[in-house]
């Protein structure tokens, strides 16, 4: 059964009672509940008309885990790994050196112009259908170094009843993510109930052309066409939604500013934070992380009102494998 199935599953069983059911009683519980309560009620002073019931999530560490590196680059230096044999000069050339070498601290020092040669070798020259398949593959077989499992087990069970919830009433939900558009779709109407064309991304460009058999394809380049993080993405829901929300949630700094574009329009709209703050069921982190930052967006969700999820506190359980 997908992580989907089971949130459905778990969530129609409860829905008569608690359409909430890995959320512990408390202040962000009911928070979600009286906003789409209050947004759902034809007539009602705060009523939001189906069409205009527009939710939005982050990708990586508010609907799934993202420590301790986020899940695309574990893809991306697999891949390097797999490719290795065919690029011997891999072993003196950096950052391939330091990734293949298992240097994290040569890696790191490689800076961004390292990160994109990476992000380079194992997301392009090849055909979208082709990249598909290899994410799938990868997802397939690949495991978490903590826990041991699918990357696709570390989907958050409160996060997913949110999502079935939010559609249920009408609401239509959308991934607006800094990772890669291209490596998010395969997955994620099989993981979240969320199909492509409702995933918004960081992406590349991608040419159009006549294979060798006569055959269209779309062949996948090393450049970068969008980069739908912090600012960039209520750039990105303007330019692929077309509406703006009216609920959002997301963990970090990168997620500020589409909290603030939700929070900027007429109307009741609901701002969302998760901060991890469960070391024993999954991580502690926010301000002084590196991955997942989490410093200017909390002080302003503090300030304004925003709901923060405490997952400690506020979650039942973080995945659904767990007893």
């Amino acid at each position: 059964m997908t992580a989907a199935a089971s949130a459905l599953a778990a969530t129609s069983a409860t829905a008569q009672t608690d359409p909430l059911p890995s959320w512990n009683d408390g202040p962000a519980k009911q928070a979600i509940l009286d906003f789409v309560k209050r947004v759902t009620v034809e007539g009602a002073v705060d009523f939001v008309p189906v069409p205009e019931r527009i939710a939005v999530f982050d990708n990586d560490g508010t609907l799934w885990s993202e420590q301790p590196i986020y899940f695309q680059f574990a893809f991306a230096v697999d891949r390097v790994k797999a490719l290795a044999p065919e690029h011997p000069e891999w072993k003196t050339e950096e950052p391939f050196k330091s990734l293949l070498a298992g240097d994290l601290k040569g890696l790191v020092a490689s800076g961004e112009k390292g990160l994109l040669e990476i992000m380079a070798v194992s997301h392009t020259g090849m055909t979208t259908e082709s990249f598909t398949k290899t994410v799938t593959d990868w997802l397939a077989g690949a495991q978490h170094p903590r826990f041991k499992r699918p990357y696709t087990d570390l989907v958050y069970q409160p996060m997913l009843e949110l999502t079935f919830y939010l559609r249920a009433q009408g609401f239509k939900t959308f991934i607006v993510s800094g990772g890669g558009i291209e490596f998010m779709r395969p997955w994620t109407e099989k993981i979240y109930g969320i199909p492509p064309e409702q995933v918004v991304g960081s992406s590349g460009v991608v040419k159009f052309e006549m294979s060798a058999d006569g055959k269209p394809t779309l062949m996948k380049e090393a450049k970068v066409e969008f980069i739908d993080d912090g600012p960039g993405k209520p750039v990105g829901i303007n330019r692929f939604i077309g509406r703006r929300p009216v609920f959002a949630f997301g963990n970090s700094d990168g997620d500020q500013q589409m909290l603030e574009w939700t929070a900027a329009g007429a109307g009741l709209r609901f701002m969302g934070l998760v901060h991890h703050t469960d070391a024993e069921r999954e991580w502690a982190y926010d301000r002084q992380s590196h991955i997942g930052k989490l410093d200017k967006a909390l002080d302003e969700a503090n300030a304004k009102g925003w709901t923060v999820a405490d997952m400690k506190r506020d979650w039942k359980r973080v995945f659904a494998f767990e007893p």
